[in-house]
């Protein structure tokens, strides 16, 4: 069953799990050494709501492929976010814990249900939240239903306790020179001392009509602008 926290009780191998005690640690520390060198800049669309500025509830929903850039710009706010509960997730999970996000374990498609209850129940309390829409396998820059999912199950809690409307807020991180790794998302790694773009839309009110749609062409538009 998934939930909120950092361990899934699943079954790991002794490999796995002498992984699981040494890389979530490392790769925290070679995050913030290798970023604390980066050169962040941002593009704003009117009304944007970036989460570090944001003192309301939002949904975030960004690509996988600038997942370690987020990571790292966006720590130490109490962000839940929506991570896999497969052994790389577990990485995963274990990293971002250490960077001050909060990770709720579940699938955004297949399986997922009781993840994606648990974020939504999250946002509609009023938690930052955060998703990878096209995470976690794929295909790379297509919004899958879970955000939506999220987003309008929140809503419908939230409108029931007569709490202020919740919004979706898009956005991408583009290092200008990186590494990109031959995995499904075409991940990206930033070099040292390297620009990062950091582009943020208008925000989507989580009822909306069509917000499936609205948010393939908001997350689009926010990897177009950071990568001008």
């Amino acid at each position: 069953m998934s939930r909120t926290g950092s361990s899934t009780h699943q079954p790991f191998t002794k490999q796995q799990q002498w992984l699981l005690r040494i890389v979530p640690g490392f790769a925290a520390s070679l995050i913030r050494v290798l970023c604390a060198t980066l050169h962040f800049q941002e593009v704003l669309a009117p009304g944007a709501h970036p989460a570090d500025r944001d003192q309301s509830a939002g949904l975030y929903p960004f690509w996988h492929n600038c997942l370690l850039l987020a990571a790292y710009r966006y720590r130490n706010l109490g962000i839940h976010i929506l991570i896999s509960p497969s052994f790389d997730g577990e990485l995963i999970a274990r990293t971002v814990a250490r960077l001050g996000f909060v990770p709720v374990r579940g699938s955004s498609s297949r399986g997922g249900a009781a993840g994606l209850l648990s974020i939504s129940r999250a946002l509609a309390a009023g938690h930052k939240c955060a998703i990878t829409a096209d995470g976690p396998r794929g295909p790379a820059f297509l919004s899958k239903p879970g955000a939506a999912a999220i987003a309008t199950n929140a809503a419908q809690r939230r409108s029931a306790s007569g709490s202020d409307p919740i919004l979706v807020s898009a956005f991408y991180l583009h290092p200008h020179r990186a590494w990109r790794l031959r995995s499904w998302d075409g991940f990206l790694i930033p070099k040292p001392f390297s620009l990062v773009t950091v582009a943020w839309q208008t925000p989507l009110p989580a009822t909306a009509p069509g917000l499936p749609q609205a948010l393939q062409a908001t997350l689009d538009a926010a990897k177009q602008a950071a990568i001008r």
